[in-house]
């Protein structure tokens, strides 16, 4: 999708068709609930958030830049929705969920255990951390991309994304999923779902 396309889809919705309003939200709404779920760790609380997301979205439509891609801008738009709902879940009592700590799992093998693994690691990440490697690892999104979404330069961005990298090996290798005498390649990436990294 072009910036002319973006351009033209934000003004027929400033008009108030309903058609070009489901179509923005249809549009978008796969990748900014994936990042929501991905970065709060909770089902319902990503539906909440990109609701939210969406409302801002409709809200500040004008002030958009449409020489701008419209997607890094509504994604940016999601990450500051969830570090402010991350900040006000910190100050409330969470629910446990008592069913799922009480029920037996199915045997999980090797290939289960070290994606939760992954997955405990990522939660344990600082939220920009966490936030870079999702977009990067998960969405497929390019530095750049990134760097708008997060408002951050590309340099930022991929140093971030190291960190996380580093940080999960590591705790891959307190755990006992990988090696610890493996130092020939002390930093290498996560795979990204084939995708060589430039």
């Amino acid at each position: 999708m072009t910036t002319d396309d973006d351009a033209t889809l934000v003004r027929r919705c400033l008009r108030g068709e309903d058609e070009a309003i489901h179509l923005l939200v249809g549009r978008f709404q796969t990748e900014v609930f994936g990042l929501c779920v991905r970065l709060l760790n909770h089902r319902h609380d990503a539906e909440d958030v990109t609701q939210e997301v969406f409302l801002r979205v409709f809200r500040s439509l004008r002030r958009w830049d449409c020489q701008r891609p419209l997607k890094p801008w509504i994604m940016g738009i999601a990450v500051n929705r969830c570090r402010t709902w991350l900040t006000q879940r910190t100050r409330r009592p969470e629910l446990v969920n008592y069913l799922q700590d009480t029920l037996p799992g199915p045997a999980a093998d090797d290939s289960t255990e070290l994606l939760q693994e992954i997955q405990c690691a990522l939660g344990e990440l600082r939220l920009e951390y966490r936030t870079a490697f999702v977009l990067f690892h998960e969405q497929g999104q390019p530095y750049e991309e990134i760097a708008q979404v997060m408002g951050r330069p590309v340099g930022t961005i991929k140093t971030w994304l190291h960190r996380a990298r580093l940080e999960i090996l590591e705790r891959l290798r307190r755990r006992g999923m990988v090696p610890a005498d493996n130092e020939e390649h002390p930093t290498a990436p996560l795979p990204k779902n084939g995708r060589e990294e430039s």
